[in-house]
């Protein structure tokens, strides 16, 4: 395409946003045709008019213009989205899974597993299925392993509350696979990276205590995040007592998608790591959270830091300097 015919592309394309935008539908149309006459090979304009023809309630036209773009660039990120978009609206759920899942695995190639992981979800949300469930369970268990962001950290809460069974029976560990734990030697270059430091080993599969679940679910209702960290917490601790770590991780990880910075659930965390024997992970996880509460001036933290260290890790060499 010469750069005269590529301007002309370009322009298009912006009247027909700016139309869109502006609540001018036929224009933005008859823009974006322009556009796909100028360049019919390209994608963009035949998403583009997918959009618009959906915001006017045309769900069959819609599904041609995406397709279309699809066809063109069968990775179309936005195509594949306003695809789900438009079946869910037309309360066609089992198909719009099925674009969520192909939407799914070209995050995941792209190396956004947080993203993936949501969409994935969404799917399962959308249309309940074996095979759907068995990908978003690893989904879950990849960010347990690999999630070193606060994005993470949100999607595996997120999607642990999808995972989780009804209150009125008991859910088998969500973790089946044995996954190796994240290096440590990148503990120190961002914070939010050891947010989901840690993974799960291979654990047996024991019977969760139905009211200890139901009050972990309960515990993360509600919009007093105090209230919620109280409950949590508590929870969580009752999980442990009972044996049930898998379970009290698991409410954990749930809670900091509500609350992701709180140090209460992060140090109980910690206690749960070296409980599960991951001490590496839960050594990092301390380090992070010590220099969170210096950013912060939280003694408290500190004290409970220090408590922790002296309990179970005395003969730590990464921790001696400091809380030995």
């Amino acid at each position: 395409m010469s750069e005269a015919l590529y301007e002309r592309y370009k322009d298009a394309l912006r009247r027909g946003h700016f139309a869109a935008l502006h609540g001018r539908p036929e224009e933005a149309l008859g823009a974006y045709q322009e556009a796909i006459v100028i360049a019919p090979d390209r994608a963009l304009p035949y998403v583009s008019v997918g959009g618009v023809l959906a915001r006017l309630g045309r769900a069959d036209d819609a599904l041609v213009a995406f397709d279309r773009a699809l066809a063109r660039s069968p990775s179309d990120e936005s195509a594949w989205r306003g695809r789900a978009d438009v079946l869910v609206a037309a309360n066609r759920r089992a198909e719009a899974a099925e674009s969520l899942d192909r939407l799914s695995v070209i995050l995941d190639e792209q190396g956004r597993l947080a993203e993936a992981c949501d969409t994935a979800r969404e799917g399962l949300e959308l249309a309940e299925s074996r095979d759907r469930r068995r990908d978003v369970e690893a989904f879950a268990r990849r960010l347990r392993s690999e999630g070193r962001d606060v994005a993470s950290t949100a999607a595996l809460g997120r999607v642990l509350g999808i995972l989780r069974e009804p209150a009125s029976k008991p859910r088998a560990a969500l973790v089946s696979a044995e996954v190796t734990p994240p290096d440590a030697g990148d503990a120190a270059d961002e914070a939010a990276a050891r947010s989901m430091a840690g993974s799960p080993e291979q654990v047996a599969t024991d019977p969760v205590r139905v009211d200890l679940m139901a009050a972990a679910e309960a515990a993360l209702d509600g919009d007093d995040l105090d209230a919620v960290r109280t409950r949590v917490l508590a929870a969580s601790a009752g999980q442990r007592d009972a044996g049930q770590l898998e379970a009290a991780l698991d409410t954990c990880y749930m809670a900091l998608a509500v609350v992701p910075a709180d140090p209460n659930i992060h140090l109980a965390l910690a206690a749960l790591y070296l409980d599960r024997g991951w001490r590496v992970s839960a050594v990092d996880k301390i380090i992070l959270l010590g220099r969170l509460a210096d950013l912060t001036d939280d003694a408290a933290t500190h004290d409970r830091l220090a408590a922790l260290v002296g309990e179970r890790l005395r003969d730590e060499p990464r921790l001696a300097a400091r809380y030995g």
